[in-house]
């Protein structure tokens, strides 16, 4: 996951209750596993693996599946699990967790802090840190299983529980789609799944309804000229001062060309270009993140900067032989992530019911990027899909910023390190909930 977001402070300071308005047999379950869920959190943050790397992941997990009787099967899309559990007639219900740690050099100073290190996509060697939670949504998966397992009584269907890599790279759920997930496997009616969030505190769940997350493309601009000598720049087609006309122009696609209640990001995160100080260079390179949320805007967006850098292009005089090359990286693309409406609407009561109002509250969309979008768009004739946000920001650590007015560590920072034991809990419990209401007996 890329990015979270802000939620108003009115919403964030709501108390989240000890006693919730239903208790159960899952719930004590549940807590009466945590030491057992607690140990496999701390070895799965210890021992992250980067993208497409989750192999001690994998098998650790895929046996513990195979332990509680699913019939699992390892290296779907690469390094994903898939386990399945057949209980009589019934809806199939997909739950997923990911896998995949990140290059991130970890400064928690946690006893069980990672020391891993490993080569990251890039080609650079770097320290590897669960800095986004997937090392809690694995820990939530597995209690989910073992209460599922434990409880077949309670509901009938079949049960597909994955284990997806490469999150963070927005590629593992399309690799285990074109690998046969819904052809090799059954194929879900319902597809749910819980993120780590860390701007609320641990313990409370958020949803959003519709739109949760954003269409994430990368896109490079190769803006050619013709280099020379900077004392004589009238001899030159200068790149530089195309690729800053460029990146002036591309703000217009937002405040001018977009609907202003149809939200949209444009930002160039890296201009490239020369060596020297009195050299005019040859090209100069623009790395850019787009985000938007429905396909049409994804499209105005993509295709407005085609036509700026071209134009501007034109405009500067540039010769048609070294027009800037735009590329979209297709094989990067995150779709956008959406919340089926009915499905949202009928956890949310789930989990109001079951938690109590005051732990679970409508969050907006944001513009981070999560390919748990695929699994949706694969089939959005016959899927329903969730993914819900479990609070991971220590309450102490949540007051204490709300007093001083000071930021908490955001997913991917060095220093998240959530309230593990609530976000393993809630999300294990919710998960569970969800399934017993989804497939009942």
């Amino acid at each position: 996951m890329k990015t979270l977001w802000a939620i108003s402070a009115i919403a964030m300071m709501s108390a989240i209750g000890s006693s919730p308005a239903q208790a159960d047999t899952v719930r004590a379950a549940i807590q009466k596993d945590m030491p057992s869920l607690m140990e496999l959190y701390r070895d799965l943050h210890a021992n992250p693996e980067l993208s497409f790397q989750e192999f001690r992941t994998a098998a650790k997990l895929a046996a513990e599946a195979r332990s509680l009787g699913f019939e699992v099967t390892e290296k779907v899309g690469q390094t994903g699990v898939v386990a399945v559990m057949k209980n009589g007639a019934g809806p199939v219900v997909m739950i997923r967790a990911d896998m995949d740690g990140l290059p991130v050099d970890e400064q928690t100073g946690l006893p069980f802090a990672s020391k891993a290190r490993g080569t990251s996509k890039a080609g650079v060697e770097t320290g590897i840190m669960h800095a986004c939670g997937h090392d809690t949504h694995m820990s939530g998966w597995v209690g989910a299983a073992r209460q599922l397992s434990a409880n077949k009584d309670k509901w009938s269907g079949t049960l597909v529980m994955i284990l997806q890599p490469a999150e963070e790279i927005g590629a593992g759920a399309k690799a285990m789609l074109d690998d046969g997930l819904y052809t090799r496997f059954p194929r879900p009616d319902y597809v749910i799944g819980f993120h780590d969030a860390a701007q609320f505190p641990a313990g409370m769940l958020g949803y959003s309804s519709g739109y949760a997350l954003a269409n994430v493309d990368s896109v490079d601009i190769l803006v050619k000229g013709v280099g020379g000598h900077g004392a004589y720049p009238h001899t030159t087609k200068d790149p530089i001062l195309l690729a800053s006309r460029i990146v002036t122009s591309l703000q217009q696609l937002v405040s001018r060309e977009i609907d202003p209640q149809d939200a949209a990001v444009v930002t160039v995160g890296s201009f490239h270009a020369g060596a020297k100080h009195n050299i005019i260079p040859d090209e100069a390179k623009l790395l850019l993140t787009v985000r938007s949320y429905s396909d049409e805007t994804r499209k105005k967006l993509l295709d407005g900067i085609r036509r700026i850098a071209q134009g501007e292009a034109v405009a500067a005089g540039v010769p048609e032989d070294r027009m800037p090359v735009v590329t979209v990286a297709e094989d990067e693309f995150t779709p956008a992530t959406y919340n089926t409406p009915e499905l949202t609407k009928k956890m949310a009561n789930l989990f109001k019911e079951r938690f109590g109002e005051n732990r679970v509250i409508e969050t907006p969309p944001v513009m981070g990027g999560e390919d748990f979008s695929r699994f949706y768009r694969a089939d959005k004739e016959n899927v329903e899909s969730l993914i819900f946000w479990v609070g991971g920001v220590p309450q102490a650590d949540f007051d204490a910023a709300q007093k001083s007015g000071k930021g908490l560590p955001s997913l991917h920072s060095p220093f998240w390190a959530p309230d593990a034991e609530k976000v393993i809990a809630t999300g294990a419990e919710a998960l569970t909930a969800a399934a017993l209401q989804l497939m009942p007996k």
